[in-house]
């Protein structure tokens, strides 16, 4: 049995896992987070922004502070560049002091979102970021994290790999 988000049944509860993934790195040692601030928009139209995460980093010279937006897409299919149409990206970047946006899907992402992210990415002359975490991805990294995410949001998955 691999792990899938088909064990998640619905997008408030795709938008709490990725919450928690956020709130469980606060104080990881050796990825130099000092603490992490998640909020949650809450129900209804969210204008593009799901989570604002605030991450408070201190590397060897110095803390600092980034702020990412976070948009959580629940489809049952690769994500097209349509779906994001109603969202001016920079603008939110900009609107909330951030440094990137960071879209999270249930599914993929069709090439030319993928492409428009990149070219966002490379050419953007302020310095935001633009990185999408595909279901792959995301996968992988809940597989790093503590157990309690698996037990909560996959408890099948759970069950199947520790026999609890």
């Amino acid at each position: 049995m691999i792990l899938s988000f088909d064990e998640i049944e619905s997008w408030e509860q795709f938008e709490n896992l990725t919450a928690s993934y956020f709130e469980l790195q606060n104080g990881i040692e050796g990825k130099g987070s000092v603490k992490n601030t998640v909020k949650q928009s809450g129900k209804g139209a969210d204008g593009g922004v799901d989570i604002l995460v605030e991450l408070q980093m201190e590397d060897l010279v110095v803390p600092f502070e980034r702020k990412w937006i976070v948009q959580c897409k629940f489809y049952d299919r690769d994500l097209r560049k349509s779906d994001l149409s109603e969202v001016n990206i920079p603008t939110l970047i900009k609107q909330y002091n951030a440094d990137g946006y960071l879209l999270i899907t249930k599914k993929g992402v069709v090439n030319t979102l993928q492409k428009s992210f990149d070219e966002l990415d490379k050419n953007c002359n302020l310095g935001y970021r633009y990185e999408i975490w595909t279901d792959r991805t995301f996968i992988n990294k809940i597989l790093r994290t503590d157990n309690v995410i698996l037990e909560q949001y996959f408890p099948k998955y759970y069950k199947h790999k520790y026999g609890k």
